[in-house]
């Protein structure tokens, strides 16, 4: 063969091809002379040149196929090159005629003919090599039994086994007459009796319906206790009820005279909640007044958007060729105004700030960061990357003051001017600033004792931070005397700050200015 060297790949794709055209598609089916339909069409068995078909069981048919010794097998075949199926043998079956071929197949080692079709049944393996007739095989069988052997007699029953099997038979009829003969006498018992036995069925009948009339009673007896006692519970409940709802209708009448009477005082009360609002919203304003006065912060001149802080220039997070002693000293006024606008409005910052002058730092508690949680507000001895992330920490801070005032950032950076715009909301509002309450810096002078803890006026607690500032204390109280000298009504106190000339300009409100005041 050409391709005996080939690859085992190659070699069986060849024997496939090869065998593919002997290999065809099997399915056969039986009949019966007195059935048009096939009695049974088996699966198709693919590709195969000896095919096994399944068990089937023909019970369902009836006595007139199973009772069958005759049927007709048709084989049909279909290969790769045929279009449709085709029939192939037809095997006229008499089963007499079938000769057995074992329990199995592996002990028969005789070659089979061609197209030989192997019946299993129960017993065993069944085939027919020859197909006898069955009028043939019939006739054969019943001349070999018909025969009988002259030579060999067989025994028959003795005169005694005869005689007692006749008195046998003479006695069973005798007891089938005896038993007719009876059974003769009890119908016309009965039927003279029929009045009583009826008499006797109607009783039975009557017990029997009495029986489940009681047993009816006693059922609805017993759903009629359960009602009454289902009854007696709801009765209960709905007094406990009634009494529930008596009781809550006389709390909420003590409730509804007791809202009468104190709606005075809550009035009262409001009105002097609204009052403290007010005061409070005044110091508010006062504070930060003062703190602009403390920490001015200038625009400079021909120069958008650059502000001074007490003189010391700061610029936009841009820190290229810079001084940086004048840049710390101007970041720690920032930080020391932020920390106070802190406890002033009542606003935590999330980023906490140590006001240190010229060496302030601000605290970044949840950052991810590596190294020391404190970030230096100042240039001098520090690493450049932790300086300017101090700087962004410290502009978040601004801008999450200003949006508790409702205030939006247009950008981060710009720190100083963010800060006035703020300042500038924080001081808006009408009517006239409250004066600063007795004490304060001046007592504080003046006694030279450390300030009590129980005041919480804003003059106070503004002391306070001034101090912690590290500013002396008849400095601050000068600044802060001269501001409560001045004038009583403020010109420059309108929320809506706007970018003049490259600085932030706040005209004065009119008297019949709007603005609500931000609390």
């Amino acid at each position: 063969m050409e391709w005996s060297g080939a690859s085992p790949l190659t070699r069986q794709r060849k024997l496939e091809n090869v065998t593919s055209s002997r290999m065809a598609d099997v399915f056969f089916s039986l009949h019966t002379a007195d059935t048009d339909e096939p009695l049974y069409v088996s699966e198709v068995a693919s590709k195969t040149m000896n095919p096994s078909f399944r068990f089937f069981d023909l019970n369902s048919c009836g006595p007139v196929v199973t009772r069958s010794d005759v049927l007709t097998v048709k084989v049909f075949t279909k290969t790769d090159a045929m279009p449709a199926y085709q029939f192939l043998v037809e095997l006229n079956v008499n089963l007499h005629s079938l000769q057995f071929v074992g329990k199995t197949l592996e002990a028969f080692r005789h070659p089979l003919p061609q197209n030989c079709i192997l019946f299993h049944l129960t017993d065993g393996i069944y085939s027919s090599f020859t197909d006898a007739p069955s009028e043939g095989f019939i006739a054969g069988n019943a001349t070999s039994s018909g025969k009988i052997s002259s030579d060999h007699i067989l025994p028959t029953s003795s005169y005694d086994a005869l005689m007692q099997l006749s008195t046998l038979d003479d006695c069973v009829q005798d007891a089938l007459a005896t038993r007719e003969k009876l059974a003769t006498q009890i119908n016309k018992v009965l039927e003279q009796h029929d009045d009583q036995l009826s008499s006797l069925t109607k009783v039975l009948e009557k017990t029997r319906l009495l029986q489940g009339v009681e047993t009816a009673v006693s059922a609805q007896r017993k759903r009629l206790e359960a009602a009454k006692r289902k009854r007696a519970e709801l009765k209960l409940r709905t007094k406990i009820r009634k009494e529930a709802i008596q009781t809550g209708r006389d709390v909420q009448d003590e409730a509804q005279q007791s809202i009468a009477s104190s709606t005075g005082t809550v009035t009262e009360r409001q009105e002097l909640v609204r009052q403290k609002e007010e005061e409070s919203l005044g110091q508010r304003r006062r504070v930060c007044e003062d703190l602009l006065k403390i920490f001015p912060i200038e625009p400079i001149p021909d120069r958008s958007l650059s502000f001074t802080i007490r003189g010391l220039p700061l610029p936009n997070s841009e820190f290229e060729d810079v001084n940086e002693d004048i840049t710390s000293a101007a970041l720690g006024h920032v930080a020391q105004m932020v920390s106070h606008l802190s406890s002033y409005l009542a606003i935590p910052l999330p980023y906490p700030i140590q006001p240190r002058s010229s060496t302030s730092v601000i605290e970044d508690p949840i950052s991810m960061t590596t190294g020391p949680r404190n970030y230096p507000l100042f240039l001098k001895g520090t690493v450049r990357f932790r300086f300017e992330y101090a700087v962004f920490l410290l502009n978040k801070n601004i801008e999450v003051l200003s949006n508790r005032y409702g205030l939006k950032i247009m950008d981060i950076r710009q720190t100083l001017p963010n800060l006035k715009y703020l300042l500038f909301v924080a001081t808006a509002g009408k009517g006239e600033l409250p004066a600063r309450k007795a004490g304060g810096i001046r007592g504080l002078v003046r006694s030279q004792q450390p300030p009590s803890l129980s005041r919480t006026a804003s003059g106070d607690s503004t002391a306070s931070t001034i101090g912690d500032g590290n500013r002396s204390v008849l400095q601050a109280s000068n600044l802060l005397t001269d501001a409560a000298n001045a004038r009583k009504v403020k010109e420059n106190g309108d929320a809506n700050g706007k970018i003049q000339n490259g600085a932030l300009h706040k005209p004065a409100p009119p008297k019949t200015s709007k603005l609500r005041d931000i609390t």
